[in-house]
């Protein structure tokens, strides 16, 4: 009753929460990546696109109330792409992106890699990363599969370099001792995996800084293609996906070197493995929402920056676009 006496009216396309703020938008996407909505039914799916399109015709049932509505839309915006109206593959949602993204980052994080190991997890991860990034780029425009293989190879082979080469330089630095080393190897997965995201956001997307992206009008009508908010929306997106591998690649390691020392766990080594687990999976989940929530994903730009030809064509003073996760 509290939820519901609370609840705001509700708006087609908005959101129950301020998002012009941090905060605001912080609680948006805890609730769009809501790992319950992995667990959606197709018939929940429908039943919530439905009561959506009651709403929209002016055609809703007596008694639907504005929690209800939230909660419809929340489970649409999780799984349908805004643009395409297709159903994003369950692994490469945002809602599934830490359960099925765990287990690469511990892979990621295992101490003493042998460098096998090391192409694999910096391979699986940014195959991973791929595919979480097409499907939920910004869709308004085509892209050719040749731009996400472009992507994809441009990403893995950068991480793959960065990662194998700082782990040679590790090796031939003698004068460390084998302690230390393991502790800076740890390390060694950030500058790969954050270098390697912003390759692979920028190859991949780059068809939208030739062809741009849909900018809309305050009633959501498409007032024209602007490059410009393109390269507003990928310089917004890549900066995220730098932000995004930071306590995830940087916290565990300092973590667990402590809990190492721990005499239980000495006396208890098989717990390792789980704690570190359990550890990443909690910075996991918490660096995700703080990091897409950075920006709005449908942003906002002054029609005054954008190219003259979109200033002509609208009344507006600030357009929206898409900005993609």
């Amino acid at each position: 009753m509290a939820e519901a006496a609370a609840c705001p009216v509700f708006r087609l396309g908005g959101s129950r929460y301020d998002q012009g703020s941090f905060l605001g938008r912080l609680r948006h996407f805890v609730d769009i990546i809501d790992p319950s909505t992995l667990f959606v039914s197709e018939k929940q799916l429908k039943e919530s696109i439905r009561l959506l399109d009651d709403f929209k015709h002016g055609t809703l049932p007596q008694g639907i109330s504005n929690l209800q509505l939230w909660k419809a839309q929340k489970i649409k915006q999780a799984i349908i792409h805004p643009d395409t109206g297709d159903k994003i593959f369950m692994p490469f949602r945002m809602s599934g992106y830490v359960p099925f993204g765990t287990p690469i980052v511990i892979g990621l994080l295992l101490p003493n890699q042998t460098l096998v190991s090391t192409i694999f997890w910096q391979w699986l991860n940014q195959s991973h990363n791929a595919c979480v990034n097409y499907a939920n780029r910004n869709a308004s425009k085509p892209t050719p599969t040749s731009r996400f293989l472009q992507g994809y190879f441009g990403a893995v082979t950068s991480a793959v370099s960065i990662a194998v080469g700082l782990n040679v330089l590790l090796q031939k630095a003698n004068k460390l001792s084998p302690a230390t080393r393991m502790i800076i190897q740890r390390f060694v997965p950030f500058p790969a995996v954050a270098s390697a995201n912003i390759c692979n956001v920028v190859l991949m997307r780059h068809n939208e800084l030739s062809e741009g992206i849909d900018v809309l009008d305050a009633n959501g009508n498409v007032v024209g293609s602007s490059k410009i908010a393109a390269a507003h929306a990928i310089a917004e997106t890549a900066f995220t996906r730098v932000v995004l591998p930071m306590p995830i690649f940087v916290l565990p390691p300092i973590i667990m070197s402590y809990l190492e020392r721990l005499r239980f766990l000495q006396k208890n080594r098989r717990l390792m493995l789980s704690i570190h687990s359990l550890v990443c999976l909690f910075t996991f989940g918490l660096s995700l929402p703080v990091a897409i929530s950075l920006f709005p994903q449908m942003s906002q730009i002054a029609v005054s920056r954008l190219e003259p030809e979109i200033a002509m064509s609208t009344d507006c003073n600030v357009v929206t676009y898409n900005k993609g996760l």
